[in-house]
């Protein structure tokens, strides 16, 4: 693959369904995902949150047995949480061979949503992240609220990039949960991480609260980044995500 080709990480079966009154049945969220995987051809496709219910289980069920038979298995990836065993069980049964680990990219939702400091974090970061690798899983890590907390406490960013460090992650996260940023702290941020982590794969996850998910993912691009996530139609929380045709 060439070194400036920038992956496409589509979310609509997972993010984009978390809009309001947005829902798909299995049948739906299986066919949406063929036609992103053979038609669109994007490189990665989160399709689903683990754990939540069991027509979920079996959507992810009949697209993963599908992508298995068509040589894409490796490209479906669900998100899971830190709860050691669970989620990781939950993937394995549906089929899937990727862990998005949900984590807190921000010292206010470590401290006030866990209650937890980063050491106890991260100790339960490893934990999870040790089990999905005993079962044969890849895994990526979300830093969550990674752009509040690289504003309000970058340390904070910097000491759980650099705990992770040796726990067999392919792609960091880094998502502007409320999108709060502006084209120009994405690419001073994104410049910054990528120079202090050189050995770290960047994600960077827009949203379009302010309208700038696009223009927010064209300046990360600028930065270095290589892979943008994105969904159809700008599906997301609140204002969405950035638009899969536009970026």
């Amino acid at each position: 693959m060439p070194d400036n080709h920038v992956l496409i990480l589509d979310t609509t079966l997972r993010d984009g369904e978390q809009t309001q009154g947005v829902t798909f049945t299995p049948a739906e969220k299986s066919n949406i995902a063929k036609a992103f995987l053979q038609k669109l051809r994007v490189d990665r496709l989160e399709i689903a949150s683990a754990r939540v219910s069991e027509g979920e289980l079996l959507a992810v069920q009949r697209t993963t047995e599908w992508a298995q038979g068509h040589g894409l298995l490796g490209k479906i990836e669900v998100l899971g949480f830190i709860d050691h065993t669970l989620s990781v069980a939950w993937i394995r049964e549906a089929g899937g061979e990727v862990l998005n680990l949900l984590t807190k990219g921000s010292e206010n939702h470590c401290r006030n949503q866990l209650r937890k400091t980063l050491k106890q974090h991260v100790a339960e970061i490893r934990k999870t992240l040790a089990y999905a690798h005993q079962q044969g899983l890849r895994t990526n890590v979300y830093l969550e609220d990674w752009s509040n907390g690289y504003h309000d406490n970058p340390q904070y960013v910097y000491e759980l990039v650099t705990a992770l460090k040796d726990e067999g992650i392919e792609h960091f996260m880094l998502p502007d949960t409320l999108g709060v940023m502006s084209p120009d702290e994405v690419f001073a941020s994104l410049s910054d991480m990528q120079e202090r982590f050189p050995w770290a794969l960047f994600d960077f996850h827009p949203h379009n609260d302010y309208g700038l998910g696009v223009a927010n993912a064209l300046y990360a691009v600028k930065s270095g980044i290589r892979c943008i996530h994105v969904t159809m139609n700008c599906l997301g929380e609140r204002a969405g995500n950035a638009a899969l045709a536009e970026v």
